[in-house]
């Protein structure tokens, strides 16, 4: 349970500080694309939005979905492409990643015991060679070091 709130902590408090720090954020600044092929701050964002959607869907699917829980690549570069979020204000985006994290924050914190020990197979998206298999609660974590990850691209912090 400990590793659990740790993990918790962790979401929230990358949640309220970038709020915090982004609130009021030039819009145009972090609309700035440093290469033709690369995202802006507002698609990081937008990309940190897309990760809870996946995330939010597979950290409920692998509670009642049969074992092991087979975790589905999604189209990273897609997704932020069709959502559009340069076109976006940054407070729309920031708002919007806010409340996903906090439903992921509700479905973690209410996650029983026993199913953080689910099996989820991991394919070649995520490690480029074979089926590699992880639990549930590993899911969880790297899920938050990806958004630190991430936030750093964003706020150089």
């Amino acid at each position: 349970m400990d590793q659990r709130i740790n993990i918790l902590n962790i979401i929230n408090s990358a949640v309220t500080n970038t709020v915090e720090m982004l609130q009021n954020a030039d819009d145009k600044m972090y609309s700035i694309k440093p290469a033709e092929n690369k995202w802006s701050k507002k698609e990081i964002l937008g990309h940190l939005c897309d990760s809870a959607v996946n995330n939010l869907s597979r950290f409920i699917r692998a509670q009642f979905e049969p074992e092991p829980f087979v975790v589905v690549p999604y189209e990273q570069d897609e997704w932020v492409k069709r959502n559009k979020y340069n076109s976006m204000n940054i407070t729309e985006i920031l708002n919007y990643w806010q409340v996903l994290n906090s439903q992921i924050c509700h479905v973690i914190a209410n996650i029983p015991e026993d199913k953080l020990a689910v099996e989820c197979e991991l394919g070649n998206a995520a490690f480029r060679d074979n089926k590699v298999t992880k639990n549930l609660l590993w899911l969880i974590e790297d899920y938050a070091v990806h958004m630190e990850y991430h936030l750093k691209q964003i706020t150089g912090r």
